[in-house]
């Protein structure tokens, strides 16, 4: 039984540095962190990522949320997901903050997060090996398929699981040996100067990334010079992925990336305003073969479906924290797979790398059934914090191994991060 939910606002002062800088932000990483106390002495962990200011925000829809789960097993709310789902993204008294979408859904992937921590860390598994292990029909039975089955159905849904089940053995013994493939955006955050990005560039690939991503929406001649540094460093075989995040009108996205194509670049990522799905669909005919990105800030599976429909993507960036929790991202992943797009998460922020990376080796072993075109992102900062910490060989992550979701956090770190009273903040 759930007996208790607890709510942190963690903040990490980031700003200072740079670090996570980009055309639009340049903010404190923070979580608001769910602890799910119960009566059998486990602990469910659980977190969505903010920013920095606000995040008492969303710490406050936390709490309005909390009824939804005290009180519950995990067994009753697993018994009847869809409905459990529903009482946190579709609350009578708070869906009119979103619905489905803002503060209100993060704080529900919070939670949501938190409860299929939990069930992992009773069931002695990782995420990624609890989802890849579950019957068919059990995953589909998670997935709210309500405004998407336009797109998929629960029968394709199940038969693309079923058809997972093919090989899983061996895909897993392959990631065991080899790690899930990655590539790094330590190298290129917007608010650092020429002479850092050249020395992290090369850095980095030196510990074995032979796949980085730079910020791209400043000043377009600062970012053609910034490309040329960074290309100049991996040479012509590496891949070099750009991000606008959202900053760019879609004449402008199409204008700059005829000036960025000589550098070669496998994607652009975010290249105008989230919601824009026909303007993203515009930019990827107009810049093909250079994929379009995105995801990370995409409200629902219904933007995802969208986005699909439209042939406005190349590559699908799932996000572990900006949508309801684990269920609707088991939807994204899914149709993913019914429209060939292959997934690379998003994962830059506190605590992102160690949820993602359970996604997407969900998405391998079970659903998507290829490496190819797929890769996680990888950001250096912050890991210490957390009790399962990802990690990483050669620039790939190596299969987590302890129970549950690599959610938790150190005591020390909530205590010493905590806003406004933390040490660090005093």
């Amino acid at each position: 039984m759930i007996t208790a939910l607890d709510v942190h606002d963690v903040r990490f002062p980031t700003a200072v540095a740079g670090d996570g800088s980009d055309a639009i932000n340049r903010g404190d990483y923070s979580a608001t962190y769910v602890s799910l106390k119960t009566d059998r002495g486990v602990e469910g962990a659980g977190f969505t990522f903010t920013n920095g200011r606000g995040n008492e925000i969303t710490c406050a829809a936390v709490r309005a949320l909390a009824h939804h789960v005290v009180g519950r097993s995990v067994e009753e709310i697993f018994a009847s997901p869809v409905a459990f789902w529903r009482s946190l993204s579709a609350d009578v008294q708070l869906r009119w903050l979103g619905p489905e979408k803002g503060v209100i859904h993060m704080a529900t992937g919070a939670i949501v997060n938190a409860v299929w921590d939990l069930r992992a860390k009773l069931e002695g598994k990782p995420l990624w090996r609890l989802l890849a292990e579950m019957p068919s029909d059990e995953l589909v039975r998670c997935v709210d398929f309500h405004h998407i089955t336009d797109a998929l159905t629960p029968g394709e849904a199940t038969a693309i699981l079923d058809k997972g089940l093919s090989g899983m053995d061996d895909r897993r013994a392959e990631l065991e040996r080899d790690g899930f493939p990655s590539y790094t955006t330590s190298v290129g955050w917007l608010g650092y100067p020429d002479d850092k990005v050249r020395a992290l560039t090369r850095q980095a690939y030196a510990e074995g990334w032979r796949a980085m991503k730079m910020k791209v929406g400043g000043p377009i001649d600062d970012d053609v010079r910034r490309a040329r540094i960074i290309r100049e460093e991996i040479g012509p075989d590496a891949l070099l992925m750009m991000d606008a995040n959202q900053v760019w009108d879609v004449d402008e996205a199409i204008a700059n990336m005829a000036r960025l194509a000589e550098f070669d670049p496998y994607w652009i990522e975010e290249p105008t305003h989230a919601d824009d799905v026909l303007g993203h669909a515009r930019i990827q005919r107009a810049v093909a073969p250079v994929r379009v990105a995105t995801g990370e800030v995409a409200a629902n599976r219904v933007i995802f479906k969208q986005l699909l429909q439209a042939e406005a993507i190349g590559v699908m960036q799932i996000d572990a924290c900006r949508v309801g929790g684990v269920n609707e991202v088991l939807a994204e992943i899914l149709m993913a797979a019914k429209f060939g797009v292959p997934i690379c998460p998003h994962a830059g922020g506190v605590g992102l790398c160690e949820l993602v990376q359970h996604l997407a080796v969900f998405d391998y072993l079970r659903v998507g059934a290829t490496l190819e075109g797929r890769m996680v992102e990888y950001v250096d900062h912050l890991h210490e914090h957390f009790t399962d910490p990802v990690r990483t060989r050669d620039g790939r992550y190596l299969l987590p191994t302890e129970p549950g979701y690599s959610a938790t956090m150190k005591p020390a770190s909530i205590a010493e991060f905590s806003f406004p009273e933390g040490p660090a903040w005093r």
